[in-house]
């Protein structure tokens, strides 16, 4: 189907929508809301099709919100009743908008991520288990200019709660699953309570940052594999610090401390 055909504004329009859609969305990545299209189109994300249930009011909040991208999303966006929006996508965003958008290559990634000199560290998630976490700190990466988000263990980094949580910007850093075996090239810092508090120390651009899981701290295999042990500050009988703020607290000290900036 011819993606322009999908955009179509006649009668017919949500029936070719929906066909496309449907055609398309097991391998497309879900981009759920104004923020995560912005984002994806930003930063050249390719998008085959997006809806929306009032395209005036969408082309309103591009141009109050995002004036870069306004032409864009006018020609992305087909106009569809609600009860097409919500037979595509079952919870839609408040926003009324959602897009699917082509995954970015794993090759392309790996590329991305195992190329050197590197100027700006890679953030690693060890075997983590929230997804709005994960969410969160892809969105921090990519805020702070980061090379890469890579997550260890089942959790899929692509899943659709994680692009909603990082508001589209998978599309601005690379974003993988990885084995232990398989991270990227660097020395490992990995954040742990009983490491050197990081305040004594400058990460180096091509730092690989590893944060443990929520619950049960570094694997035992990516403990081996570190090169640094360090610690965030805290204040005696706090048990931790939320995933997000320790991946955004540690971006910080490196953008404070490194020689590259975002």
């Amino acid at each position: 189907m011819n993606e322009t055909d999908a955009r179509t504004p006649d009668d017919d329009s949500g029936a070719r929508v929906v066909r496309a859609w449907r055609q398309l969305a097991d391998g497309s990545v879900l981009l759920d809301g104004f923020h995560a299209l912005k984002h994806a189109v930003r930063f050249q994300a390719r998008i085959p099709v997006a809806v929306t249930t009032d395209r005036q009011a969408a082309v309103e909040l591009a141009d109050e919100l995002a004036p870069d991208v306004r032409d864009t999303l006018e020609g992305l966006l087909t106009e569809v009743p609600e009860a097409t929006l919500k037979a595509l996508v079952p919870r839609p965003h408040p926003t009324s908008i959602a897009a699917l958008a082509v995954r970015p290559s794993r090759d392309a990634n790996l590329e991305r991520l195992a190329r050197t000199p590197r100027t700006t560290p890679v953030v690693v998630l060890d075997n983590p288990r929230n997804l709005g976490n994960a969410g969160a700190v892809i969105r921090l990466a990519a805020g702070f200019g980061a090379t890469g988000v890579v997550t260890t263990g089942t959790l899929d980094p692509w899943h659709p709660t994680v692009v909603r949580g990082g508001a589209g910007l998978h599309f601005a850093t690379a974003v993988e699953r990885l084995t232990v075996d398989e991270l990227p090239p660097g020395p490992v810092f990995a954040l742990d309570p009983e490491g050197e508090d990081i305040r004594g120390l400058k990460l180096p651009d091509d730092a690989v940052l590893a944060f443990g899981s929520e619950r049960s701290g570094l694997s035992p295999g990516l403990r081996a594999r570190a090169d640094h042990l360090v610690s965030l500050p805290m204040r005696p009988q706090v048990s931790s610090y939320n995933l997000a703020t320790s991946v955004a607290m540690t971006l910080f000290h490196w953008s404070a401390t490194g020689s590259a900036s975002p």
